[in-house]
């Protein structure tokens, strides 16, 4: 809830030796507004969340001598990077935060009132008159949080995602020897040695029929849609029984079916757990059958992590460059 303005001051000027001083009441300052404000501090909603309710501060009210009241300090809520802002009554996207420092202003103080002495005319000396301040607004919105990364960890649950985000950035999940290990998408970076950078989102593992909502499917797929690249987590030594050749081609369609251009970014496909068993009979399998040569990684002994770092930032810099080259073709 935004603040209050402050009221209008009637007041008359009383000094000694000036006679007639006339109306010298001040005007009032706005309320507060509510602001929020994207900061990469910020990783989840668990502070709006435990704090709901937010109120900026009332405007002060006008004093005499046409001293003006202070405005009403802003309420600030920091939230991620990529929190969508619904209103809550109509249901319309008001903004998303996608960017550092990004605000919106969510609801606006109420306008400070006049004081007397903005009523006073050559006819009317001795006015009377004020207003009082306007109230703040009062708005209730829903927020959605929707991670934004530069890649995005796809895969089926016990793939291995977790120890791959371990491996290749300063993340540190949970890992265990079980599915369904994360609950909650995690982002890490991965550092370079010339200080360049790239953001990695774990996605929670997702199962057939998470397109149309399936066990926690929207809640996992909506933070794959601001991923500029998708890396697909094949377990290649098929662990649980899996065949890596569907496993892929099941992820790429639930991914279309839930928003066709998702599957049509770029992608690379990681060939995990090649310290097992049978993996390398599996990638030879997978690449006569999909025509896709993946990069094989071992996360829990970080074999070909370091190469799989090195071809995730080549490539992301390539569809930068591109994304600049198209720029500069539409703009001359």
């Amino acid at each position: 809830m935004a603040g209050d303005g402050g009221n209008g001051c009637v007041s008359f000027r009383r000094e000694k030796f000036v006679a007639k001083g006339g109306p010298d009441g001040g005007g009032a300052g706005r309320g507060g507004h509510v602001i929020m404000r994207a900061s990469q501090e910020e990783d989840s909603l668990i502070g709006v969340y435990y704090s709901p309710h937010r109120r900026a501060q009332p405007g002060g009210h006008g004093k005499g001598k046409k001293l003006h009241g202070r405005n009403g300090k802003d309420s600030i809520v920091e939230l991620p990077l990529g929190t969508e802002v619904w209103d809550s009554e109509t249901g319309q996207l008001l903004g998303e935060l996608l960017a550092d420092g990004q605000e919106l202003v969510v609801a606006c103080g109420g306008k400070g009132g006049l004081g007397n002495c903005h009523w006073k005319t050559s006819t009317h000396q001795t006015p009377r008159e004020h207003t009082d301040g306007v109230p703040g607004e009062e708005k209730t919105y829903k927020l959605e949080l929707k991670l934004v990364a530069d890649i995005g960890l796809v895969g089926y649950p016990n793939a291995g995602k977790s120890s791959l985000l371990c491996a290749i950035s300063d993340a540190h999940p949970k890992v265990a020897a079980y599915p369904f290990t994360t609950l909650n998408p995690i982002i890490g970076t991965i550092m370079f040695p010339d200080y360049t950078k790239l953001t990695v989102a774990d996605i929670p593992g997702l199962i057939d029929g998470a397109h149309s909502g399936t066990g926690l499917g929207h809640t996992f797929l909506r933070h794959v849609e601001r991923s500029r690249f998708i890396l697909y987590v094949i377990d290649m030594a098929a662990v649980d029984g899996r065949d890596p050749v569907k496993d892929y081609e099941n992820l790429c369609e639930e991914l279309r079916l839930y928003k066709y251009d998702i599957a049509e970014r770029p992608s690379l496909v990681v060939a995990n757990k090649i310290d097992l068993p049978d993996c390398l009979e599996n990638i030879s399998r997978f690449r006569e059958k999909t025509g896709i040569d993946p990069i094989p990684v071992s996360a829990v002994e970080r074999h070909g992590t370091d190469s799989l770092a090195e071809a995730l930032r080549q490539r992301c810099r390539a569809m930068i460059e591109e994304r600049i080259k198209n720029a500069f073709r539409k703009t001359y």
